[in-house]
């Protein structure tokens, strides 16, 4: 058995089902593994961020690693902004990357370059294989790091994957046990006793719907606050499930909603920072006069610590609207005439089916549709938690690959859209049920919102040039169907109301540009 039959054999042994790749030379031998040992479904993406991003949307969604296979440090240098996004999301990702045979790197070939510290600023664990012998070794331990919620690289050169292994023996992954600490508990308990005013700003798997229940007991014997991460990887959403505040993106809002606390426990999430460095703005949200605890735990044991919470404050173990979320679905009046950015959103809310996966990339035209989706029917939704445009399209790939019993809708910005629309090629074919809205205000909106927070009222016309989408407006109908997706364009709330109604009946993608 060849180094890269051995190192395949080892992942369909641990589980892993799906790999998303765009291979090279120097990863044939993998590519041919995946035929001489069945097991892991690979599919070809037409760009290295659209295999990252996909990694990154099934790992959310079943909270098990995805392989890429990456072609020399420029194919992970392609697929590097949606591994950060991957990383800053606890999301679990096994990075294959092909690097030259040992004998050749010596001789600085074209392709050549610093695979390990490219991969270093986005990656939990990595490792360079080194002899066909331990490949087996390095596959498990990689597998084991990624499983707990870290994105890792496994850099295999080319001979040790054509290479024989006369006694190939395959190793298991050694995956940790649960841990919460105890006395951080206790701790936040004890806050949590005082008439203080307080918090819960969650993160990571306490979004998770089992997470949400328990800190609603949690406020249903304290009173205190259920907030948000600004950018969740993944949270449930909609009727019966506990509604939380999502902290806001600028500054000065962030700040007066987090200063009236007095009492803030933190779970799955770090202290709260600004997105950016403003000019007259702290860098950190809380401060020096506020109690702060961090519940101690891994990933995949937050739900479990805001329970063990919960009994710790013997709060009830049962509990009913308003705590537990809106007991009835809500749908919104759907508008009618011009279409906005704000009715784009409340369509949306009021047509997304049960079960439903949205991969938010809104960005600043999804205002309206956060609030509204609380009283939707029961769904996922996945934001942006790194920050790095262009996850959504590839993101919903992923999402529909790993639930392909549940509908995706992209709810996507056209600027993001721009970087991974290759995205839209894998979804045609792969036949996925994935509808994405196309928010076409022909800009990158945030510029201008940033001109205004810093009262620039006539920005000069370099400026205002690099805001403009549409000199010449991009023709997405044009592009998606080039890719293999049927696409419209839509300028009224009627017409994007019908035509949201026919794709989300119909199988396969479908892409709506709602131009505002």
């Amino acid at each position: 058995m060849i180094g890269a039959e051995i190192l395949i054999k080892t992942a369909v042994n641990a589980g892993i089902e799906v790999c998303f790749t765009n291979p090279g030379t120097t990863e044939m031998p993998l590519v041919c593994a995946f035929d001489s040992i069945p097991g892991i479904r690979p599919y070809l993406g037409l760009f290295e961020g659209c295999c990252t991003g996909a990694a990154d949307g099934y790992g959310r969604m079943t909270d098990k690693p995805a392989m890429t296979l990456l072609h020399l440090g420029p194919g992970l240098g392609n697929g590097i902004a949606n591994l950060h996004n991957a990383r800053r999301g606890g999301t679990p990702v096994l990075n294959v990357i092909g690097e030259h045979a040992t004998w050749h790197r010596a001789a600085n070939a074209p392709l050549t370059m610093d695979i390990a510290a490219l991969a270093d600023p986005v990656s939990g664990w990595q490792r360079t294989c080194s002899t066909t012998e331990t490949i087996s070794q390095d596959t498990a331990d990689a597998i084991a790091a990624a499983s707990e919620g870290q994105v890792v690289s496994l850099i295999v050169p080319s001979d040790i994957q054509w290479s024989e292994c006369a006694d190939p023996k395959i190793h298991q992954p050694k995956f940790s046990n649960a841990s919460i600490d105890k006395d951080s508990i206790i701790q936040a308990a004890e806050m949590l006793h005082t008439e203080q005013k307080s918090a819960l700003i969650l993160g990571g798997r306490a979004l998770r719907k089992e997470g949400l229940m328990a800190a609603a007991r949690i406020k249903a014997r304290t009173g205190c606050d259920l907030l948000s991460e600004r950018a969740p990887a993944r949270i449930e959403r909609g009727t019966g499930i506990p509604p939380t505040e999502v902290i806001p993106y600028f500054p000065r809002q962030a700040l007066e909603l987090l200063s009236g606390y007095q009492v803030i426990v933190l779970v799955g999430t770090g202290e709260p920072v600004t997105f950016f460095g403003w000019q007259g703005y702290p860098s950190r949200l809380l401060n020096d006069t506020q109690h702060i605890c961090h519940i101690k735990s891994n990933n995949k044991s937050l739900p479990q610590a805001l329970m063990d919470l919960a009994d710790a404050l013997d709060a009830p173990g049962k509990i009913t609207a308003p705590d537990a979320g809106s007991s009835k679905i809500e749908i919104p009046e759907i508008p009618t005439g011009k279409l906005t950015a704000n009715n784009a959103g409340i369509i949306l809310a009021a047509l997304q089916p049960e079960h439903a996966i949205i991969v938010n990339e809104s960005i600043t035209s999804g205002g309206a549709y956060l609030p509204l989706a609380v009283s939707a029917p029961p769904h996922t939704m996945m934001a942006l938690p790194g920050g790095a445009i262009g996850y959504g399209m590839p993101c919903a790939v992923g999402a529909a690959i790993a639930c392909p019993q549940r509908p995706v809708i992209n709810f996507q910005a056209d600027g993001s859209a721009m970087y991974t629309l290759q995205a839209l090629w894998m979804q045609a074919r792969e036949s996925l049920d994935v509808t994405t809205l196309i928010c076409s205000n022909r800009s990158y909106n945030i510029l201008k919102i940033e001109f205004a927070r810093a009262e620039i009222e006539t920005p000069g016309p370099y400026a205002q040039s690099l805001t403009d989408l549409g000199n010449p407006a991009i023709d997405w109908v044009q592009i998606s169907n080039g890719m293999g997706v049927p696409g419209i364009a839509v300028d009224s709330c009627e017409t994007l109301t019908r035509e949201l109604k026919r794709a989300l009946k119909e199988e396969g993608p479908h892409l709506i540009e709602m131009v505002f």
